[in-house]
């Protein structure tokens, strides 16, 4: 398939601000390029120097319109940092960077594991992955505090709304988790496909309910929502997801940075009680209690 790639010059410090940046606007996978065009695939934090001078390049379906995600960084870096969109040439990116997806903990008991790779710990609550095209493998602050929050509660029989499955690594995490039930909704089909493909992988397949929007059941009413989208949607969204959870029932809403956590607090307030925002690499993860 057809992609572009937008090219954000950074530094050492802020690359990796870039680079998660550029994932939470939808790109299927993110490099760095230093002065030399040498590409790094994107590492797990940590893992590799950066150089002084650095380009984040993130990989985006040619149908992406660019300029709200140029216009993006014009407002948090300023108007004159250097960008690039470049058309690029249909190639199995993904994969690619997929090669260096290493097994990782989230919490005490749950790891994310790559399919093609051998568990580190069998008495462990794991989770094989294989995400496709779809978003979602934990390497991304919003999916680890996601998967972090999950691992925190007893799920035991519980009914979990997935809004935004992607992958499905959040809902699989769950049913692995204990949760007895989860639905996982999201508007690109081949996230349904992911999500079903990684839910036979891990022998859930049968608890997992999979619908795009104009699909799901129209009585939902869930324990807990989890929604790892963006900002906007879940403003927009705000009525719909809330009226899944039941009273008493939680919600966890990612995606968002921490400079949009006071609004998206105050809309979110008006059906939960919320927690202080628990913020990561800048990312954050909002979290509450449904008003009875």
């Amino acid at each position: 398939m057809p992609w572009i790639q937008i090219k954000i010059n950074a530094t050492a410090k802020t690359a990796d601000k870039v680079s998660n940046m550029l994932m939470g606007l939808g790109a299927q996978a993110v490099t760095y390029m230093d002065a030399e065009d040498t590409p790094v695939y994107e590492p797990l934090p940590g893992e590799t120097k950066l150089w002084g001078d650095t380009r984040c390049i993130g990989l985006f379906d040619a149908e992406t319109d660019p300029a709200p995600i140029v216009a993006f960084f014009q407002q948090h870096f300023g108007e004159d940092i250097p960008y690039q969109v470049e058309l690029l040439e249909d190639k199995d990116w993904v994969r690619e960077w997929m090669e260096h997806f290493q097994p990782m903990q989230f919490g005490e008991r749950l790891w994310i594991c790559p399919s093609w790779r051998d568990v580190p710990d069998p008495t462990a609550v794991n989770v094989l992955l294989d995400p496709g095209v779809a978003f979602g493998t934990g390497t991304h602050p919003t999916t680890a505090l996601c998967l972090q929050w999950l691992d925190s509660l007893d799920l035991k029989g519980k009914t979990i709304v997935d809004f935004g499955c992607g992958s499905g690594i959040l809902g699989i995490a769950a049913l692995k988790l204990g949760a007895a039930r989860v639905i996982g909704i999201d508007i690109d089909p081949q996230a349904i496909d992911a999500s079903r493909d990684n839910a036979e992988r891990n022998g859930v397949a049968e608890q997992l309910e999979l619908y795009l929007p104009e699909n799901q059941p129209s009585d939902l009413k869930v324990d807990i929502v989890v929604a790892n989208i963006l900002a906007g949607p879940l403003r927009e969204l705000s009525g719909l997801i809330s009226g899944l959870v039941k009273p008493s029932g939680l919600v966890a809403i990612s995606g968002l940075l921490e400079s949009q956590a006071e609004e998206l607090l105050a809309v979110y307030g008006e059906w939960f009680e919320m927690n202080p925002a628990t913020v990561r690499e800048e990312w954050c993860r909002l979290d509450g209690v449904k008003r009875s």
